[in-house]
């Protein structure tokens, strides 16, 4: 079971490993940065404030997370359910206010409903998952290909994630080129698929 989409979504990414800049910080740089990038053999890009910032994560990655959560939260609830009928049964039994056939009957009933509810939750997991493993699919394609677009002249040799960078020159970030050809190509695809 995912904890949050976003996670997910930054670890598949094309570019090298994630990495831990605050969202507040990643965010502010990707709205900062140049919207023209001076050409030259290398650029960068903030992988996390592209995915956090684009169209496909506003609309359909900020549902996804909110009923994953959602989902989550009515797992821990049922759980918790069960586990305090459990305890009821047994408190009764051991003050000896139900006999040990019905107490058997009922907790009997209450196995199967946990085994019900745990086979429904890891099927409504496994949905989830699959949900955002194609979300995640979905986010990298869009940036794959915005780069590549971006790169179509080959005007650069290399096009880094920012988050292994230490230190770089401002004006090599392309983040806000790559994020506006990411939502250009999502809207794209939207409108394509509407027809």
């Amino acid at each position: 079971m995912k904890k949050t989409l976003f996670p997910v979504l930054a670890a598949a990414l094309l570019f090298a490993a994630c990495g831990n800049q605050p969202a507040e910080q990643t965010e502010t740089a990707a709205e900062t940065a140049t919207p023209e990038a001076v050409s030259g053999d290398i650029a960068y890009v903030q992988v996390d404030a592209v995915l956090t910032q684009c169209d496909l994560y506003k609309t359909e990655g900020v549902a996804l997370q909110a009923k994953t959560e959602k989902a989550q939260k009515g797992w821990a609830q049922k759980e918790q359910s069960l586990q305090a009928e459990a305890a009821q049964l047994q408190e009764k039994y051991e003050k000896g206010l139900i006999t040990s056939r019905d107490a058997q009957a009922q907790q009997e009933s209450i196995q199967k409903k946990v085994a019900a509810y745990q086979s429904n939750a890891q099927k409504e997991a496994q949905t989830l998952d699959e949900e955002n493993f194609v979300f995640t699919n979905r986010a990298q394609d869009l940036l794959q290909r915005a780069v590549r677009e971006i790169n179509a002249d080959k005007k650069y040799r290399m096009i880094v994630n920012a988050s292994a960078l230490i230190d770089a020159d401002t004006t090599l970030n392309i983040t806000s080129i790559v994020l506006a050809k990411v939502n250009e190509l999502y809207a794209s695809d939207q409108k394509a698929a509407k027809k």
